[in-house]
């Protein structure tokens, strides 16, 4: 068993358009994933129903597989009346939604619980300190708190950023045709099992370093004035 340059070469515009296809579902689910975590993350500091919710809903889709959440979307939901026999079906029926919807829901379990933290390493003296200069508690939300908070967790981020990407391959289950289903798909036809999974292996490792470099800009950048230790 060797590598195939040839066979490298011309599979190679097959395998990055089977990236495209990471990234149509990656940057949807990071931005949903996101817009879901941060309220139940807010949730979870409020005593009462609203923190159990939030608890419930991150123990929940942290402990559930992606692959599982994906198969009970794309082939769970279509069993019932009232999807398939309405507008419902139309959203559904596509792979994309059924992808983005699955995996933004894992993605909000642990973005939810990364904001969360980043929340209580907050000094409850600047909390303080704000609200006695006078602002608003939405002003202490967006203009400090939330901006801390992206200081904190930039790191815990970015290695969620990093699994995401790599849990992206799963939604070759569900009939989407990314990087890792175009591997095999150049398996099938070649029978040369080495060569595209070393070179899809290739390609996901300049993704995830490129986006190590982006993190190691903004961290410098966002904590220049950090002491470390």
């Amino acid at each position: 068993m060797h590598f195939d340059f040839q066979v490298a070469w011309e599979s190679l515009p097959k395998l990055l358009a089977g990236a495209g296809t990471t990234f149509a579902v990656l940057l949807p689910v990071l931005v949903i994933g996101l817009l879901l975590a941060l309220p139940v993350a807010l949730a979870s500091f409020r005593p009462g129903p609203r923190a159990l919710f939030a608890s419930s809903y991150i123990g929940f889709f942290r402990g559930v597989p992606s692959l599982v959440l994906l198969y009970l979307i794309y082939s769970g939901l279509p069993q019932f009346s009232f999807v398939r026999d309405t507008f419902l079906w139309n959203i559904f029926s596509s792979a994309y939604v059924c992808a983005w919807l699955g995996l933004s829901m894992t993605h909000s379990g642990f973005m939810a619980e990364i904001i969360r933290g980043g929340l209580a390493a907050i000094p409850k003296g600047t909390i303080e300190a704000a609200q006695t200069l006078g602002l608003k508690p939405a002003q202490i939300l967006f203009r400090l708190r939330l901006p801390l908070v992206a200081r904190y967790v930039l790191r815990a981020y970015q290695n969620e950023l990093l699994i995401m990407v790599k849990s992206t391959a799963a939604v070759s289950a569900i009939t989407l045709v990314d990087l890792t289903a175009a591997a095999n798909t150049v398996f099938d036809y070649t029978y040369d099992p080495f060569t595209p999974l070393i070179t899809a292996a290739a390609i996901y490792w300049c993704i995830t370093n490129c986006i190590r470099l982006g993190f190691s800009i903004a961290d410098r950048r966002l904590n220049r004035y950090l002491v470390r230790v």
